[in-house]
């Protein structure tokens, strides 16, 4: 019985490898043998589009060693990972090329998922092994001046075309290095793409535009992944030209289209747990550099005080974005953050502050199906006793799922008149008159009149006929 046991396992052990392990193995063996040749004294003095034409010379060489183990169509893709190895993120460099994927999600080196269309789908991609994937981890955050290793296991970067990169390694991840990838379009996505995609209706991105060259505060709130960044950098395209403008963020993804804009990023502690510069120096910073306007890529903690100040005292027309599940509780995690900065205020000071420094908060959500919708434009109005006082202009009202499970409604006007409107005036921002008046904002050109803004069933009742138009 042991002698049958032993043959069996001999068996095994001269099994021919498969096409997919020989694939590997060679592939890793020509890695190798590139970085052994390759003259890296003559490296600094070629361009990157020229190293890289040597080595496919030369990896094309080393492939006709193994013409009788490889393809045509195999050798020219192995030549390809090789390259995607030398200079890319390895085997994610597919993944990254496809322009239907929005997020890459890596669990370990043998399971990584994307998100197309808002649902995720797991793919056959795979690394070699643990080490293969964390030496593609630590070049991705090397590039950006960031480390990763025991000591420091969690990290945020981002790729060279502004894609965002989230890191953890062992020993926070139990069953192999993590690593989450936020892509960025090749173009960024401008308010006319929004409007075509239903997010947001023309009519709100006409009010939304006229707010920011009025030089009007807003907040712009919402979950993750709800398109809070992505709103940002759409509405900064109607920031005038002529402006400075600075923008702080923890990992830059924000591509303003203004000439004059300074861009800064935080730095995390070094290996002593010394040198870190957080969001908050460099809001306050930013306030002796003389900018017009001030974007911050995220208000998380402390920092926010520090944005309030900045809005109250002359850089109207700042932007930033929070986490938030809607815009009345907007105003609940700026009063908490503000509370983190150390300074025992008063809650109604706090208040107060709040309802003098931001004018329109805007509410993105991911809903169901990974449809991202703008939820709503809320405009502060002052202070009742020591309540912030708000109101609704725009409304996304959700009607249901369509048989995808995709989330289907309509935008609607509340028929409110925001107050900021003077503001818009007194700079020349002349909206028309009946854009404020209650109805449904549908995608074609026919709107249709709503006499009770607020009429939730009873709006979609008036308007069932008319669906087809209306849902986005």
């Amino acid at each position: 019985m042991s002698t049958s046991h032993d043959q069996m396992t001999d068996r095994r052990a001269a099994a021919p490898p498969s096409a997919e392990e020989r694939h590997r193995r060679i592939k890793k063996e020509l890695h190798q043998k590139l970085i052994s040749d390759m003259d890296l004294s003559a490296i600094g003095s070629l361009s990157e589009a020229e190293i890289r034409d040597e080595i496919r010379r030369g990896a094309e060489q080393l492939c006709l060693r193994h013409d009788d183990l490889l393809s045509l169509t195999q050798r020219e893709q192995l030549v390809e990972e090789v390259l995607d190895e030398t200079f890319g993120i390895g085997p994610l460099e597919g993944l990254m090329r496809d322009p239907s994927v929005s997020d890459i999600l890596v669990n370990g080196p043998k399971v990584v998922y994307v998100e197309r269309r808002g649902r995720l789908e797991r793919t056959d991609v795979a690394f070699n092994d643990e080490k293969h994937l964390q030496e593609i981890v630590r070049r991705i955050v090397g590039r950006v001046g960031r480390r990763i290793d025991e000591t420091s296991p969690l990290c945020d970067a981002r790729l060279p075309d502004g894609s965002r990169v989230n890191a953890v390694i062992p020993p926070l991840a139990l069953d192999g290095s993590i690593l989450s990838i936020r892509r960025a379009g090749k173009t960024p996505l401008l308010a006319h793409d929004l409007v075509e995609k239903r997010a947001i209706a023309q009519e709100m991105v006409d009010f939304l535009s006229a707010c920011i060259r009025g030089r009007v505060n807003m907040v712009i709130s919402g979950g993750t992944g709800s398109g809070k960044t992505t709103l940002l950098n759409a509405l900064s395209a109607f920031i005038p030209e002529d402006e400075r403008v600075v923008t702080i963020e923890d990992a830059a993804e924000l591509r303003m289209q203004q000439p004059h804009v300074v861009r800064m990023e935080t730095r995390p502690p070094n290996i002593e747990g010394e040198g870190a510069i957080t969001t908050r120096d460099l809001v306050k910073n930013s306030l002796r550099m003389r900018p017009e306007r001030i974007v911050v890529g995220e208000c998380r903690g402390s920092e926010t005080l520090d944005m309030l100040q900045a809005m109250n005292t002359g850089h109207d027309g700042s932007m930033t974005t929070i986490h938030a599940n809607d815009t009345r509780d907007a105003i609940g995690r700026m009063e908490m953050m503000v509370g983190m900065a150390g300074f025992d205020l008063p809650i109604w000071i706090i208040r107060r502050q709040i309802a003098s420094a931001v004018h329109l908060i805007v509410q993105a959500s991911r809903l169901s199906g990974g449809v991202r919708r703008i939820m709503k434009i809320s405009e502060i109005v002052g202070m009742e006793g020591d309540v912030v006082s708000m109101q609704d202009i725009f409304v996304f009202k959700q009607t249901g799922v369509d048989e995808t499970r995709a989330a289907q409604g309509y935008h609607y006007c509340t028929g409110v008149r925001p107050k900021c409107l003077e503001r818009l005036e007194e700079g020349g921002m002349v909206l028309p008159p009946d854009m404020f008046e209650s109805r449904i904002l549908t995608a074609g050109p026919r709107q249709e009149r709503v006499p009770e803004a607020e009429g939730g069933d009873k709006l979609w009742g008036m308007f069932g006929r008319g669906r087809g138009e209306g849902a986005s």
